[in-house]
C-alpha cells in the first residue's frame, strides 16, 4: 500500500515539474511550485520525517509562495520570450543528478535493519533516553536534546520567513495607503 503512496507522489511531483517548465505564465509557475512544494510535504510525511515536512510546508508552501506572488505583482504575469535554446542548463542539471545518485550509491538500503543507524544510534536513545534526558516521550527527547540544533535551525528558519513575510507584508500595506500631510503646529 505505501508503494502506491510513494509511487503516486512522485509521478505527481514529476508531473508538475514538467508542468513548471513548460508554462509561460508566471503566475501558474507559482501556484504549480506551491504545490511541488505541498507534495515534498507528503514525502517526507511518509519518509517519517515529520518535522523536516513541517519546515517545508511553512517555508516552501506558505513562505516561498507568499514572496513570489508578491514579486509578481512588482513585474509583469509573462515569461519574455527566449532568444535560442542551449544545452548548457540540460548539461549542468544531468551532471548534478548524475552525481547525486552516485553519492547515493554507498548508503544503506532504506529501511536496513543492520544500517548503521539501526545498529548503534536508535538502541543507544531508547536505552539511556530516560536517564539521561529525564524526557519520557522518546520523540520528544530525542527532537528537543539529541537533534536540539537541528530543530534551533529549523525553527530559526521558520521564524525568519514569518517575519521576513511580515515585513513584506507591512511595507505592501504601506505602500498602498495614501500619503497623508503632516499636521501643522500653529504659533
Amino acid at each position: 500500500m505505501i508503494e502506491i503512496v510513494d509511487i503516486s507522489l512522485l509521478t505527481l511531483m514529476a508531473v508538475v515539474a514538467v508542468a513548471i517548465s513548460r508554462l509561460r505564465n508566471l503566475f501558474g509557475v507559482v501556484m504549480l511550485a506551491g504545490f511541488y512544494s505541498l507534495l515534498s510535504c507528503g514525502v517526507f510525511v511518509v519518509l517519517d520525517a515529520v518535522d523536516v515536512a513541517f519546515t517545508e510546508a511553512a517555508v516552501g508552501a506558505g513562505a516561498s509562495t507568499v514572496i513570489l506572488l508578491g514579486t509578481l505583482l512588482l513585474t509583469s504575469s509573462e515569461e519574455k520570450a527566449q532568444r535560442s535554446w542551449s544545452p548548457l542548463p540540460l548539461l549542468v542539471v544531468l551532471a548534478v543528478g548524475g552525481l547525486l545518485v552516485y553519492a547515493t550509491l554507498d548508503m544503506p538500503r532504506y529501511g536496513d535493519p543492520a544500517a548503521p543507524a539501526h545498529t548503534h544510534v536508535a538502541p543507544r536513545y531508547i536505552q539511556e533516553s530516560p536517564t539521561e534526558i529525564g524526557v519520557p516521550n522518546m520523540v520528544t527527547s530525542v527532537l528537543a536534546s539529541y537533534r536540539g540544533y537541528d530543530t534551533l535551525g529549523e525553527t530559526t528558519v521558520i521564524f525568519t520567513a514569518g517575519i521576513g513575510l511580515l515585513v513584506l507584508i507591512g511595507s505592501a500595506f504601506r505602500a498602498t495607503e495614501p500619503h497623508k500631510p503632516a499636521p501643522r503646529v500653529q504659533e
